[in-house]
């Protein structure tokens, strides 16, 4: 007896009265399901169906949980392996074999010099209670109670994460510049621009009359992602390993968002070569289940048996799915891949910055990219903290415009990190349609060191209204692209490792479509 596809009429009525139950019953704290109003029934790879029919290509990947994309064969398989064998499900923190597995191969994929002094803890299964357990276990280890964490920072969401966290409120935490380009809080960027953020560090830590007692530890993401994809400049990132081991500080590497080849090494601390005290590590580390850990020295590990629990700490399907997860990316390259494409992804990118005066930045790392739009009738402020320059925002058309138009602003190299191989060009420079280039990338230039080099950086205001457009305008092409970054401006890509070429074309030609439909809307 054949099967009847249903109507399609019936179809649409099935997915809006999902999505209005969704809005009727869930909390109000629900924030990706407000963007992005679709219903997936179906997924494989890099490819989503929605309940209506509508198929997307997926750049939010479970905000970088999905190293592999859905329902990767070698995760499925692993997952149905435990199942078959039958298996306990749920068993504390007991040994397992699937638990040994997984360790193993964790333990085979950490930076060099860290694993052999390695001790393990598997938290509740989300990274911010990992990051709970990190603090934790520095605060025991040290006596000390304070805490140095970055403007920008996201470290999870419940109380001490949100603590360290860019956005706390009530904290015990000394906040520390982040380095970045664009928006430098020095006025400067570039290597000068963190060199001064090393050096407010140090001072900070040195003067006996700042008002910051010896911390219990350093907590750093390698690539800010919530803040609005920083990639820290390695140099600057091994400056804050000498600032804190000389003191005795345990620096803690928060690879929640990074980890797993996301930027082009297995742990983003490796492009610098330092080696933490403690890493934090979740989302893919699962294969798209929920799991998280903290690995730190063995030197760290005072705490007594309980002191930091979870009855859903030994979830053995993510053990399966992320030790299949680990091994893939290790053995068939993916690091390397996710280097070699991402830098093709920016250098794209970056055109449309060229294009586009809405386009402030091009930044990222891997397949960790974000572009930041800005509103181009705005006006930067001037030098020295004083009133904008009128004369720079005279003649202004007050909407995002194609290239061309007066750009007044200064805007220094897109970073990447400190590899002259991965350092984006300046703005400004002749490049081709957003397309991936071919199998070479595009030259690099890589930003003086010189202070009297480094032109100031006045950056225009952030437009979280234009992100937004340019989210759903994307979601009516089939791509699915997050938002992040202080005002939510940032519109960020974080594809699986395993997306193909012509995924990627296809994901530049779409957010460019995107941008040049919501630019025209706006000029009008």
């Amino acid at each position: 007896m054949a099967v009847t596809e249903p109507a399609p009429a019936a179809v649409s009525a099935a997915h809006e009265g999902i999505l209005r139950r969704q809005s009727a019953r869930e909390s109000a704290a629900r924030t990706y399901a407000r963007a992005l109003p679709i219903v997936p029934v179906r997924a494989r790879g890099m490819t989503i169906e929605g309940a209506d029919g509508q198929r997307y290509l997926d750049c939010l990947s479970g905000a970088g949980t999905l190293a592999l994309g859905h329902n990767h064969p070698v995760v499925l398989e692993a997952i149905r392996a435990v199942l078959d064998s039958g298996a306990p499900l749920h068993v504390l923190d007991l040994a397992t074999p699937v638990k040994d597995a997984f360790t193993t191969e964790l333990f085979h994929t950490l930076p060099r010099g860290f694993a052999e002094r390695a001790r393990v803890q598997f938290c509740g299964p989300a990274g911010t209670d990992a990051v709970e357990a990190a603090l934790k276990l520095v605060r025991t280890a040290t006596g000390r109670d304070g805490l140095l964490a970055f403007t920008g920072a996201y470290h999870g969401m419940t109380a001490g994460a949100l603590e360290a966290s860019g956005s706390a409120r009530d904290v015990r935490v000394a906040r520390l510049p982040y380095p970045q380009d664009y928006r430098c809080p020095f006025g400067v960027g570039g290597p000068r621009g963190a060199e001064l953020g090393a050096r407010w560090t140090e001072n900070v830590l040195d003067d006996p009359k700042s008002g910051v007692p010896a911390p219990a530890g350093m907590i750093v993401e390698p690539v800010q992602g919530e803040g609005g994809v920083l990639p820290a400049p390695d140099t600057w990132l091994r400056r804050m390993r000498d600032i804190t081991a000389a003191r005795g500080i345990p620096l803690i590497a928060d690879e929640v968002q990074t980890g797993v080849g996301r930027t082009g090494a297995f742990w983003a601390v490796e492009h610098s070569g330092i080696v933490p005290d403690v890493l934090v590590a979740s989302k893919a580390i699962g294969g798209s289940l929920p799991l998280a850990v903290v690995v730190y020295r063995d030197d760290l590990d005072v705490w007594p048996p309980g002191a930091h629990a979870g009855t859903f700490r030994g979830n053995q399907l993510a053990m399966a799915a992320g030790a299949a997860t680990l091994a893939y990316v290790r053995e068939h390259h993916l690091a390397e891949r996710a280097a070699t494409l991402g830098a093709r992804m920016l250098a794209a990118l970056r055109s449309l910055g060229n294009e586009y005066s809405c386009v402030g930045e091009v930044r990222g790392r891997g397949l960790m990219l974000g572009v930041e739009l800005v509103d181009p009738a705005g006006s930067p402020p001037a030098p020295g903290g004083g009133e904008p320059d009128p004369a720079r925002s005279a003649g202004r058309a007050g909407v995002p415009t194609p290239g061309g138009e007066d750009r007044t602003r200064t805007v220094p190299a897109a970073r990447t990190g400190d590899d002259p191989s991965d350092t984006a060009r300046p703005r400004g420079t002749p490049s081709s349609a957003a397309t991936v280039p071919g199998d070479r990338a595009e030259p690099h230039q890589r930003p003086s060191d010189h202070a009297h080099e480094l032109p100031e950086t006045r950056p225009l205001p952030p437009a979280p209204e234009l992100a937004a457009a340019v989210q759903r305008e994307c979601l009516r092409r089939g791509l699915i692209v997050e938002l992040g970054g202080r005002h939510s401006s940032v519109v960020r890509l974080l594809p699986p490792l395993t997306i193909t070429d012509e995924q990627a074309t296809a994901v530049l030609d779409r957010l460019a479509d995107a941008l040049a439909t919501v630019t025209r809307a706006h000029h009008r």
